[in-house]
């Protein structure tokens, strides 16, 4: 079990659950006072001292699966690996899980699902083929059960609705319950790490955003309101608490008067932790719309933790999208929206770097001042047009500030239409910011700067 147990936490920490070393501790401490042959009190007991977040709950739930999912029963003849004789067969083994799935009946519900897994997964020792596609194959050749649920019921009005989220809740249970019997077979074949690292999956906030699938970009999309919360509140309290500011000279002599002269109580002039004020600069284009869209709604909702927040969309042309974002709108309407009537697209719909940075020199040079940050988030790919570099080194001059967030990984910067190091002397800083993680620790460095410097002088002087 310890053994087990080590092997469990390392494939957590290889997920990217901050799982530390007390709260191991813990999680053997709580497997002593439980009965170790419950399954279920196992899991939460682990869970309950080793998961801090609810969004990292199912890849802990899948890594449980892996090394505690138990070793799977001998097949019976009825459970042979088998392919189904024709649509008689078929048809039964559809009956005998939905008769299971309405009845409640966990003991037959667990012989149908070994029964679906053994002929219909067409599942072989020593394959290599991962847990997903049995599943996938599985589900695929059991698509008639959904009907067979919701055969007898109502399907009108609210007892309908009722009868059809009672449907999908018994679906979901299938499916969950024929993934943890494909994952004890392929464990009982392989070996618990090996599978462990065929379905390893990123947590949410690990999503490459420039290449996420749907269902990826759902979660990472139901990740950001409640991350944005905890940012806030992080932020809130480093404000509150912010490190001592300079020394008081004047104050600690007087205070060292009582004691004959000697500086033992240091006094200290309070901190002045400034809010910057933000110009987001976004590329909406193509696949940079998907970035530009998480950037602008985890910046908008930690917004009041900047004095001010000045949003510009741009492809070829760019325009204030700042309107659509205000206080009471509905963010996913005002992305919606925001295509169909700002001004980004002004001759072809390609990017143009350089066509954008005049522009926005020539109608919005103002909102740029010595107390702005400003974040230009793209990949810096101009369809081989002029870059017009000198033009952001002249934002740049003017800005308290200049980041670029770029969602490339940094080994295709600069190959074929990417501009990125024409444009790279002019900013403080170029990050690669691929997923919901690196933005959120980005948006926290720039809420709280770390110095009060200008960076343009920092720049002159390097």
């Amino acid at each position: 079990m310890i053994k087990s147990l080590g092997s469990f936490i390392g494939e957590l920490r290889e997920l990217g659950l901050p799982v530390s070393t007390a709260e191991a501790l813990d999680a053997a401490a709580a497997l002593q006072v439980i009965d170790i042959g419950d399954r279920a009190a196992v899991r939460e007991a682990l869970a309950a001292t080793m998961v801090k977040v609810p969004r990292h709950r199912a890849s802990f739930d899948t890594a449980f699966d892996v090394f505690f999912g138990g070793v799977p029963p001998a097949i019976t003849e009825d459970e042979t690996d088998r392919e189904p004789s024709g649509d008689r067969d078929s048809d039964a083994l559809i009956a005998q899980l939905a008769a299971a799935l309405r009845g409640g009946d966990g003991a037959a519900l667990g012989r149908g699902v070994r029964a679906a897994v053994s002929q219909l997964s067409g599942f072989q020792q020593g394959r290599p083929v991962g847990g997903r596609y049995y599943l996938y194959r599985v589900m695929q050749r059991l698509e008639g059960i959904e009907e067979a649920l919701a055969a007898g019921k109502e399907v009108a009005g609210f007892g309908g609705r009722l009868s059809r989220d009672d449907v999908a809740e018994l679906m979901l249970l299938l499916r969950e319950e024929i993934r943890r019997e494909i994952v004890r077979r392929l464990v009982a074949d392989r070996g618990a790490e090996p599978v462990a690292r065929t379905l390893r999956e990123p947590l949410v906030e690990d999503v490459d955003l420039m290449h996420a699938t749907r269902a990826e970009l759902e979660r990472v999309e139901a990740a950001v309101a409640p991350l944005a919360r905890k940012l806030a509140t992080r932020l809130a309290q480093r404000r509150r608490h912010a490190a001592r500011g300079r020394l008081d000279l004047r104050r600690t002599i007087r205070k060292s008067l009582a004691h004959g002269g000697a500086l033992i109580e240091p006094s200290y002039r309070p901190p002045r932790v400034t809010k910057p004020e933000i110009v987001l600069l976004c590329d909406v284009s193509g696949s940079m719309a998907t970035f530009a869209r998480f950037t602008m709604q985890l910046t908008y909702a930690i917004g009041h933790q900047f004095s001010r927040v000045r949003t510009f969309a741009f492809v070829d042309a760019v325009d204030e999208v700042t309107k659509f974002f205000g206080p009471g709108t509905d963010f996913a309407d005002s992305m919606s929206r925001m295509p169909r009537e700002a001004r980004v697209v002004g001759h072809d719909g390609h990017s143009d770097y350089g066509a954008v940075l005049r522009q926005f020199a020539a109608r919005h040079s103002s909102a740029v001042t010595a107390q702005t940050t400003v974040i230009v988030t793209g990949d810096a790919r101009n369809n081989y047009r002029e870059p017009e570099e000198e033009l952001l080194a002249e934002l740049a001059s003017r800005a308290r500030s200049l980041f670029w967030l770029n969602p490339e990984a940094r080994r295709f910067w600069d190959t074929g239409d990417s501009v990125m190091s024409r444009y790279q002397p002019s900013c403080d800083a170029i990050h690669e910011v691929r997923t919901l993680r690196h933005l959120e620790r980005f948006v926290e460095d720039i809420a709280f700067p770390r110095h009060r410097s200008h960076p343009s002088i920092l720049r002159a002087l390097n």
